[in-house]
C-alpha cells in the first residue's frame, strides 16, 4: 500500500529489516489487488471469499511462525505485520488468518503428538485443512473456567458433549480444537481435543444476523455424544494454562492488527478531507476537522510502536507477560474503534455507506473489542499486575 508520507510520521519503516518489510509489503499487495475490489460485495452478503484461501496460503500466512510442516518460520514481528496489513482489508479475513494460525495450528504445534502435528499441519498451512478454536460457550465466555463441555473417557475414545459459541470459521471447519473438562481419576480438568467435521453428533450452524464481522462465518459449535478418539487429545498440556495460552498468542497478533483498520481509516479520511469543498474550500482546511486528523494519526503513532515493542519483546525473550499482551490489545483496539468513529463523522452522511472503510471498520472493531478478551477482562488483568489484587476472584 502506498501510504502519504505522514502516516510513517516516526520513521517506525527504518525499525524494520528487509524481510520483515518485504513480509508486510507482499500482502499488502495482495490486499490491495485482490480484496478491497471485493470485500464490499461480501460484506453485504455476510460471506466470506474462499477463493483468497489458496493464496494466502501460498504467501506464507497461515503459522507464519511456526518451524517446518510447510510452515514460513518468520518471527513475530513479521506475523504481526501480516496481520496489520490484513486487517487494513477487513477484520474477516485477518480473523480467518488468526484463528487459523495462532488458534489452531498453534497448539497443534505446541502441544500435539508427532502423529498430529504430520496429519494436520502441512495441510493447514497449505490451506487445505481448514481449523477453528472452541473455548467460549453461550453461559461462559470471560470465565473460561466455568465451561459445561465434558468428555468422558470410553475404551480408546472420549464421549464430548456441550456447546461452543460464537466460534470463527466453524461452520467451514475440517477440525476443531475444542476443550473440555475430563473427569481424570476423581479430578477434573481441561483437555484440548481434535474433533473432526463428519464425527457423528457434531454440529456447527451458521449464527445469523450479525452487523460486525459479517465477511467472515461465526458459528456455534454442538457435541451431542460424539465419540473422538482417545488419539485425537492434545496430549501436551492439561488444564486452562492450554486455552489461555492460545489465546495469549493470539492477542499478540490482533493487537498488532488492529492499528491496519485505523491506518485505513486515517488515510481514507484523509483523501477525503482534501478533496471535499465545502464552504469554498476543502474540508481538509478546518480547525475541526486537522484536529480529528491528528488525533488519529497520534493515536496510530502511539499503537504501532506499541505493537512493534510487544512483537520484538516475544521475539528477544520467547514469551510475554499476559499483562504486556492486556496493556497493546487494550490500547490499540480502543484506539482503532475510536479512529473509526471519528473517520466516519469526516466523511458525513457518505460515511454510513459501504463504499468508504470507516463504517464497516468500525463495525468490525465492535467484535474485536469483545472478543479475545474484552476491554474489560484486559483492564482487569492489569490491574491485578498493578496492584497485586485479583478482581477476578
Amino acid at each position: 500500500m502506498s501510504h502519504a508520507a505522514i502516516t510513517d510520521l516516526y520513521k517506525i519503516d527504518a525499525l524494520l529489516s528487509p524481510q520483515e518489510r518485504a513480509a508486510r509489503d507482499v500482502v499488502a499487495q495482495f490486499v490491495d489487488r485482490e480484496y478491497l475490489p471485493i470485500i464490499g460485495k461480501h460484506f453485504r452478503a455476510g460471506t466470506f471469499p474462499m477463493q483468497v484461501v489458496p493464496k494466502l496460503a501460498e504467501l506464507g500466512v497461515f503459522g507464519a511462525t511456526l518451524q517446518g510442516y510447510g510452515c514460513a518460520g518468520m518471527n513475530n514481528v513479521s506475523y504481526g505485520l501480516i496481520l496489520q496489513e490484513l486487517e487494513r482489508g477487513d477484520s474477516g479475513l485477518r480473523s480467518f488468518a488468526s484463528v487459523q494460525s495462532s488458534l489452531c495450528m498453534y497448539p497443534i504445534y505446541t502441544y500435539g503428538s508427532d502423529e498430529q502435528k504430520e496429519r494436520f499441519l502441512p495441510g493447514m498451512a497449505q490451506g487445505k485443512i481448514i481449523g477453528c478454536f472452541g473455548l467460549t460457550e453461550p453461559d461462559f465466555g470471560s470465565d473460561p473456567g466455568g465451561m459445561r463441555t465434558r468428555a468422558k473417557k470410553d475404551g480408546d475414545h472420549y464421549i464430548l458433549n456441550g456447546s461452543k459459541m460464537w466460534i470463527t470459521n466453524g461452520s467451514i471447519a475440517d477440525v476443531a480444537v475444542v476443550w473440555a473438562k475430563v473427569d481424570d481419576g476423581g479430578a477434573e480438568s481441561v483437555r484440548g481435543f481434535l474433533v473432526e467435521k463428519g464425527m457423528p453428533g457434531f454440529k456447527a450452524p451458521e449464527i445469523q444476523g450479525k452487523f460486525s464481522l459479517r465477511a467472515s462465518y461465526t458459528s456455534e459449535l454442538s457435541f451431542s455424544d460424539v465419540r473422538v478418539p482417545a488419539k485425537n487429545m492434545l496430549p501436551g498440556v492439561q488444564g486452562l494454562r492450554g486455552p489461555l495460552s492460545c489465546l495469549n498468542h493470539a492477542r499478540m497478533g490482533i493487537a498488532f492488527a488492529a492499528m491496519g483498520a485505523a491506518v485505513a481509516c486515517f488515510e481514507g479520511a484523509r483523501e477525503y478531507a482534501l478533496s471535499r469543498v465545502q464552504f469554498n474550500k476543502p474540508i481538509a482546511a478546518f480547525q475541526l476537522t486537522q484536529e480529528k486528523l491528528a488525533d488519529m494519526l497520534q493515536e496510530i503513532v502511539k499503537g504501532q510502536l506499541l505493537a512493534l515493542r510487544l512483537a520484538r519483546l516475544k521475539d528477544e525473550h520467547g514469551k510475554v507477560a499476559p499483562e504486556q499482551v492486556s496493556l497493546c490489545k487494550r490500547n490499540n483496539v480502543k484506539a482503532a474503534l475510536d479512529i473509526a468513529r471519528s473517520a466516519r463523522s469526516i466523511y458525513g452522511a457518505n460515511g454510513i455507506t459501504d463504499e468508504y472503510p470507516p463504517i464497516r471498520h468500525a463495525l468490525n472493531l465492535e467484535s474485536v473489542f469483545t472478543y479475545e478478551g474484552t476491554h474489560e477482562v484486559h483492564t482487569l488483568i492489569l490491574g491485578k499486575a498493578i496492584t497485586g489484587l485479583d478482581a477476578f476472584s
